[in-house]
């Protein structure tokens, strides 16, 4: 199995460009497929430049509803309209960081190649998508300042829709609650006995998507790629930091190799890696694994 990271935030070779995003591209026994576009088109620059050829993508897994994950999904679909897109429905609803839209480009769901799931499914012997992560144990602080605005009483909300002449745009025709990441789903790449479990930010906490991992596949994947959703821009509170050093304990008592980048932050890295040791390596963009 071949991985590269078409999109990463920091840099793995100078001739690529960089965002906040992440896509990575991946070729199996049956499949060339994307899991991520990035926040822009920039990724399908960086597929040229690292040589990989975008006409052959059959799949894309869109990990959940944020634009730095779906940002580049738009152009790939005009250019390669072949390809099938697998995401949750809910990835479609509208999703803030205080009053920043963070949501997806609502024209994707109209597209026909795009599939739209409610729940798990298993595309084939080599692929399947779960969700249903309800647990929240060193549930990432961060996701705190997330929101999913919703209309309120059932009304929908020219705030929430890209029609603003059909609806009531009334101040309290909309709410905005705790997002809970329903949206969210992870891939599942199964090659002979290894599995490799992908997840893009795990918004729903690392250490509960492998407890639903464990629930549905029995056993511990062989390889993990995922950001942790750590990152901040200021210093840790206390608590935090306790968060980030109990999630890299139990990371270190596991079997799996674990590559992250992206939403984790070099500061959480930091933190994590004289604990986990070799069992944590870091990903950056045009960056190229063999598993």
């Amino acid at each position: 199995m071949r991985i590269l990271a078409l999109m990463e935030n920091t840099c793995g070779r100078q001739d690529c460009k960089i965002e906040h995003g992440l896509s990575l591209y991946i070729e199996t026994a049956g499949h060339k497929l994307l899991a991520d576009t990035g926040a822009s088109p920039a990724f399908m620059e960086n597929a040229k430049t690292l040589g990989v050829d975008l006409d052959a993508v059959d799949t894309v897994i869109i990990s959940h509803g944020h634009y730095d994950h779906a940002g580049g999904l738009m152009e790939f679909c005009r250019a390669h309209p072949r390809a099938k897109v697998w995401m949750q429905r809910l990835a479609g609803e509208d999703y803030y960081h205080g009053e920043r839209y963070i949501g997806i480009d609502k024209h994707l769901m109209k597209l026909p190649q795009v599939w739209l799931l409610d729940g798990d499914i298993t595309i084939d012997e080599e692929l399947s998508l779960f969700t249903g992560i309800t647990g929240r144990r060193c549930f990432p602080e961060g996701n705190r300042a997330l929101m999913h605005r919703r209309a309120a009483a059932h009304m929908p909300c020219s705030v929430c829709t890209d029609e603003p002449d059909s609806f009531a745009d009334e101040p309290d025709s909309c709410v905005d609650e705790p997002d809970s990441f329903a949206h969210e789903q992870c891939l599942v790449i199964r090659e002979g006995e290894r599995r490799v479990l992908i997840s893009g930010c795990a918004h729903n906490g690392i250490l509960n998507i492998l407890d639903r991992y464990r629930e549905q596949y029995h056993g511990e994947p062989d390889v993990v790629i995922s950001g942790f959703h750590m990152m901040k821009k200021t210093e840790y509170t206390e608590a935090e930091r306790q968060v980030i050093s109990d999630t890299a304990r139990e990371l270190a008592g596991y079997r799996s190799v674990f590559y992250t980048g992206h939403c984790t932050g070099e500061a959480a890295i930091a933190l994590m890696r004289p604990v986990m040791g070799e069992k944590l390596k870091v990903l950056h963009c045009g960056m190229e694994m063999f598993l």
